[in-house]
């Protein structure tokens, strides 16, 4: 990767750009397996071989992968597949406890509990409880969690041969999304004055979801998750001159009457389902009404650049009713993804075709009509590689394994 210039991978064809929204583990989860349908079904280009990448969140995570050449295959062993062979991502990356954070405040609360009693016993008739309170919350640490694991293990992947950790010398462009906390004000990493920044470091940033996670110190100033100002940030694509803009968004509000009507409903009503379901609906309805805002005025903002968006169904309980930061069902919720996306492109192939056709781009029809495809071949390596596990001879025929499935992902690439 050393050496190139972005933008320039793909010259004299059109610009053909990727935005992946967040949405926690199981949204980069959920991205991969619509990624894999997209890339099976989409011939005339490679999703990791694009000219620009927007990442936020577990967006920005799947998307640096892409720019750094991680086929998708290559994505799946990394996200979902720990018996692949690859350094696999897993779950206690995201659940690192903010020890030196809480050390920290605990540090300082017994000055905060001193100043305040000095102060009531000064002047008894301003004491307070709610101002003592609120002097407390000085003591509360600003995450659960510190995500430093995710700046490390991308940082070490990122250092193998072919890959890189800096922006500039990427040969795509790709745009890590965070925003500044002291400020509110979106910064893309990877652009001009920011691109100093480690890409996993931006990441880290992009990910770290407010309350969740401590932000994320860079440069003496501190950042949180891209999705405090927007969802997608499918604009900083299009604003770089993305002719055709792919985005993939995993998280959606949903509709129980619709679910209930088509029999795949869980609760009659929401509110059944006590307080975590109905804190659920609200923080993916402000999620994407706010990013179905944002698309309708791309048409009016950016004539002429086509976007084309991937999302879960808005009847879909697979992905409501499972936890954002869960780990456990992630290869069901990839083949879930996977498949969604097949339905939609076969669905909505009438307007798809001539579109792409724009843009150089064919629509596989006769993959997508396929019973199985990719996912269900990798999960099946999967599944042979668990059941042959250990050491020794069944350990080469893991890797082996492993490495015939990146294989037969290159050669479909180059078809």
């Amino acid at each position: 990767m050393k050496g190139g210039t972005a933008g320039t991978a793909r010259r004299g064809k059109p610009r053909i750009g990727l935005a992946l929204a967040g949405g926690g583990p199981l949204g980069g989860i959920y991205e991969v397996g619509a990624l894999l349908a997209l890339d099976e079904a989409l011939e005339g280009i490679k999703l990791n071989d694009l000219d620009i990448y927007v990442g936020v969140s577990a967006g920005a995570l799947v998307a640096s992968g892409l720019a750094n050449g991680l086929s998708t295959t290559q994505l799946f062993q990394m996200l979902v597949d720990e018996t692949a062979g690859q350094p696999s991502f897993r779950p206690e990356i995201f659940f690192r406890p903010a020890v030196g954070e809480y050390a920290r405040r605990l540090i300082g609360m017994p000055w905060v509990i001193a100043t305040e009693l000095l102060a009531a016993a000064k002047n008894p008739l301003d004491a307070s409880v709610f101002r003592s309170v609120a002097k407390l919350n000085q003591s509360i640490p600003s995450g659960v969690f510190d995500n430093t694991a995710v700046h490390e293990y991308l940082r070490e992947l990122y250092a193998r041969e072919g890959r890189t950790n800096d922006f500039r010398e990427l040969r795509k462009e790709l745009y890590a999304v965070a925003v500044e906390l002291d400020t509110g004000e979106t910064v893309c990493f990877g652009e001009p004055g920011w691109d100093h920044v480690p890409i996993s470091k931006a990441v880290q940033a992009s990910a770290a979801l407010p309350g969740l996670y401590r932000p994320v110190d860079i440069d003496g100033r501190h950042f949180v998750d891209g999705a405090l100002r927007k969802t997608l940030h499918a604009s900083v694509a299009l604003e770089r001159g993305a002719e055709l803009l792919i985005c993939v968004n995993p998280i959606v509000s949903y509709d129980a009457d619709l679910a209930n009507a088509r029999g795949k409903g869980r609760h009659d009503k929401l509110a059944d389902g006590g307080m975590a379901v109905v804190m659920s609906q609200t923080f993916r309805t402000l999620i994407h009404s706010r990013m179905q805002v944002g698309m309708g005025k791309y048409d009016q903002d950016y004539p002429g650049q086509d976007v084309l968006l991937f999302e879960p169904d808005s009847d879909d309980p697979e992905m409501f009713f499972n936890n954002v930061f869960s780990f456990s069902g992630r290869q069901h919720v990839c083949k879930h993804a996977y498949d969604t996306t097949r339905r939609e492109l076969l669905a909505r192939r009438e307007t798809l075709v001539p579109l792409l056709a724009k843009h150089g781009v064919r629509l596989r029809e006769d993959v997508l009509a396929a019973e199985t495809g990719r996912v269900d071949r990798l999960l099946a390596s999967m599944e042979r590689r668990s059941r042959t596990g250990g050491r020794g001879r069944h350990a080469v025929l893991r890797n082996l394994d492993s490495t015939l499935d990146t294989l037969e992902d290159y050669l479909a690439e180059q078809r």
